[in-house]
């Protein structure tokens, strides 16, 4: 628990950016607000629009929760704004939020600290350039088939595809370059997907129980991710104790080898026993289907005392 301070502040959710993601950030900001106004807090919420300096300029002493996603939100970008008005911020600070947004970096940093699947990050230009069809002959050969490809700075698995042959390799390509520049090319890797959330309210950093990942289509991509029904998860995990004691591990040392602060959660793919990383969020959804409110549940604390807790880390730290 972060010590508390002699008054209580007003909480700004910023929710909503223009984003890919706008929709289910809103979503998220109205469970986070409703969950912090359940706990007595007085809160705003807030979108990231030319008005948003003066609100802000106009409390007296402004905490902000931002449950932004993608873009703006998890660059790092609204981040480093927030740090030159002097506001205390709910989340990583802006250089560690850069490095763990963009999976072309954030991967490459962690390999050889935590097991990586291998990836080749192409940007648009070079793809257009060199032309598909030499590209996709040196990648197959480098990574194998099947594969994965991501825009390097997107969320919610937009833009993202699974590859089985070469010939679908452009067609991917060309849906991640729909979401960004830079697009990541990864090996796929089959097994039992987990999600761990990482919570420091202040007295460090330590793991909630591991979420599994079950979608009804075979592929947790937008619809299975925030549509009702579409996806079974199961909290704990069906690993065994070891197993799930390695994810926990896995998903801690990203948080703190990233430099990461208060709330993370890190996507990782269990194969034989042995936990892959996947990608880590450092603003995660917290929708009524979203990963953090069910580990949060599961390790019977309350999702409101959660985030007036981080909010208080915040505060504290200043």
């Amino acid at each position: 628990m972060a010590a508390a301070t002699s008054s209580p502040p007003t909480i700004v959710v910023l929710a909503g950016g223009l984003s890919h993601e706008r929709d289910v950030s809103l979503r998220s900001g109205r469970r986070v607000s409703q969950a912090l106004r359940d706990q007595g807090h007085h809160v705003i919420e807030a979108d990231v629009t030319s008005g948003l300096f003066d609100l802000l300029a106009g409390l007296s002493d402004p905490v902000v929760f931002p449950v932004l996603h993608g873009g703006v939100g998890e660059d790092g970008a609204l981040k480093e704004v927030l740090a030159l008005l002097g506001l205390p911020v709910v989340g990583s600070s802006a250089a560690a939020s850069r490095i763990a947004f963009d999976k072309s970096i954030c991967t490459p940093r962690l390999a050889g600290i935590v097991r990586t699947p291998r990836q080749v990050a192409l940007p648009h230009d070079m793809f257009r350039e060199l032309g598909a069809r030499q590209l996709v002959q040196a990648v197959t050969d480098e990574l194998g088939l099947p594969l994965m490809v991501k825009p390097a700075r997107s969320g919610s698995a937009l833009g993202c595809t699974k590859v089985v042959t070469a010939e679908a390799l452009p067609a991917a390509m060309v849906g991640a370059y729909a979401y960004g520049d830079m697009a990541v090319i990864e090996e796929f890797i089959t097994g039992v997907e987990v999600a761990v959330t990482v919570i420091d309210t202040g007295s460090g950093p330590y793991a909630l129980p591991a979420v599994e990942i079950r979608p009804t289509s075979g592929v947790y991509d937008y619809t299975a991710r925030y549509t009702a029904g579409e996806t079974r998860f199961i909290c704990p995990a069906t690993l065994s104790d070891e197993v799930a004691e390695r994810c926990a591990t896995m998903a801690l040392t990203v948080h703190r080898t990233l430099g990461l602060s208060d709330l993370s959660r890190t996507d990782i793919i269990v194969r034989d026993g042995e936990p892959f990383f996947l990608e880590t969020n450092v603003s995660p959804g917290m929708t009524e289907t979203s990963l953090v409110p069910l580990a949060v549940e599961a390790a019977g604390a309350d999702f409101g005392e959660l985030c007036a807790d981080l909010v208080a880390a915040a505060r504290a730290r200043g």
